[in-house]
């Protein structure tokens, strides 16, 4: 795709685009935004696929990266700025990455599996700051909750998740998944 062939962006986007629309969709709250959104980011790629360093990640992060960049500021923008009730079940949700590439299907479940092991505290603070790219002075505002108990949820999330990831019992080499 850096050198210009049409056919490496059209398999870029048939792999990348339904993730990539999901967490548009997830973030922006309106398809046709959404749908925008995904559009610019492989624009962007196209335009500068010559950028992308595989030593600093996959082309799957790069691309998520930037939408999810770019969503936030879109929705951080006045014409898109609204107000947004959190459901921390909605952060455990299947149906938007339905069609993501199977390769990561295990990665998936685990993560899914461990955030439903979290309070749903826990879960609306790391989505508030993950999908909607809020401060801990704003998720606090937002939920009502002062700034030191919103720092303490996030901090108890991720020791959870780290320590899970880390566990002897778990499998996260993706060489013994091959």
């Amino acid at each position: 795709m850096a050198r210009g062939d049409r056919g490496a962006l059209a398999q870029l986007y048939d792999r990348y685009s339904p993730i990539l629309m999901a967490v548009a969709l997830r973030v922006l709250a309106d398809r046709r935004e959404a749908e925008d959104l995904v559009h610019d980011v492989f624009l962007e790629a196209w335009r500068q696929g010559a950028d992308f360093d595989p030593t600093r990640g996959t082309v799957r992060a790069w691309l998520l990266v930037r939408t999810r960049s770019r969503a936030l500021d879109r929705r951080k923008s006045a014409a898109v700025s609204r107000t947004t009730v959190v459901d921390p079940e909605r952060f455990l949700e299947t149906s938007a990455i339905e069609h993501e590439d199977a390769a990561t299907a295990p990665d998936r479940t685990t993560v899914r599996r461990l955030l439903g092991e979290l309070t749903a505290d826990q879960r609306a603070v790391l989505e508030l700051g993950y999908f909607e790219g809020l401060s801990s002075a704003e998720i606090a505002e937002r939920l009502g909750v002062p700034m030191g108990t919103v720092k303490s949820r996030v901090a108890a999330a991720l020791g959870k998740l780290r320590a899970s990831l880390t566990s002897p019992g778990l499998d996260t080499d993706k060489e013994q998944r091959r």
